[in-house]
């Protein structure tokens, strides 16, 4: 395990590092004070080879992204911003996001509702996120799982619905108070969807899906050529590889992370 001596997060790299060392050996939890993203720093040491497991905390990030190239805004001591990088194998990589979002939200409290397919609600606010990228390590696969999740309300400004923040549930928890309840069932819960899919963590899904029986918008994500394959319907749970059901006017369509964003509509 490695962390900065003199860094708060010491303590819950200790726990974290004994919850998982078990099942990787080789696992190291490292701390940087700063970085431009945790993310970006792990697929950089995947690209240069590096493929030991590791979990990556910084305690300030200068350029968090979110999906689809999205910034993720903080400020130093108001979020905790971390990634997960391991080897990983699984027969199908659909569901990933959606079993990572469910270990954060089991491991946190049990208002917090999942947003189709890398979001963490409380009261139809964000309150956190996932961002999932691979890489090509020799004849391996890297997957490295970022998190982010509001401590203190950010910053609301451009944004269409003002965030959510931890400490409306738990009162005064701290980043490393955060990291210490969720690293290690992150740990495991990565390994069992390495082993078994998506399958196991559906029913868990559907108790916390926040969309389930909302009129949704899905549509091609910002950036995307304009199409004409924009869907309305209601959302209608989650299918057996983790893609979105919409129920049209004619069918139930199964909608894909890999294509598409949702848009609950009022």
């Amino acid at each position: 395990m490695a962390a900065s001596p003199a860094s708060s997060f010491s303590g819950a790299a200790e726990t974290v590092w004994e919850a998982a060392s078990a099942q990787l050996p080789d696992f190291s939890v490292e701390v940087l004070p700063e970085v431009d993203s945790t993310n970006s720093e792990l697929m950089r040491r995947a690209r240069a080879g590096q493929a030991a497991p590791v979990l990556l905390v910084a305690e300030h990030q200068r350029a968090g992204r979110g999906r689809m190239g999205r910034e993720w805004q903080s400020r130093p001591g108001d979020s905790l911003t971390f990634s997960l990088g391991l080897p990983l194998a699984p027969e199908d990589w659909s569901g990933l996001s959606l079993a990572v979002g469910l270990s954060l939200a089991d491991a946190l409290h049990e208002r917090i509702l999942l947003k189709w397919p890398n979001d963490l609600w409380l009261d139809g606010r964000k309150l956190g996120g996932v961002l999932i990228e691979t890489a090509s390590v020799g004849d391996r696969r890297y997957v490295v799982v970022g998190v982010g999740l509001n401590l203190a309300l950010p910053p609301a400004e451009g944004l269409a619905t003002a965030p959510a923040a931890l400490t409306e549930l738990l009162p005064g928890i701290t980043a490393p108070e955060a990291l210490a309840r969720v690293g290690g069932p992150l740990v495991r819960a990565v390994l069992r969807f390495g082993d078994a899919g998506f399958a196991p963590f559906r029913t868990g899904y559907e108790a916390r899906d926040a969309l389930r029986g909302r009129v949704v918008r899905v549509a091609p994500p910002a950036g995307a050529p304009a199409t004409d394959d924009a869907v309305e319907g209601t959302a209608s749970g989650i299918a057996a590889n983790g893609a979105l059901l919409v129920q049209t006017a004619v069918c139930i369509k199964e909608v894909s992370s890999s294509e598409v964003s949702v848009r609950p509509q009022a």
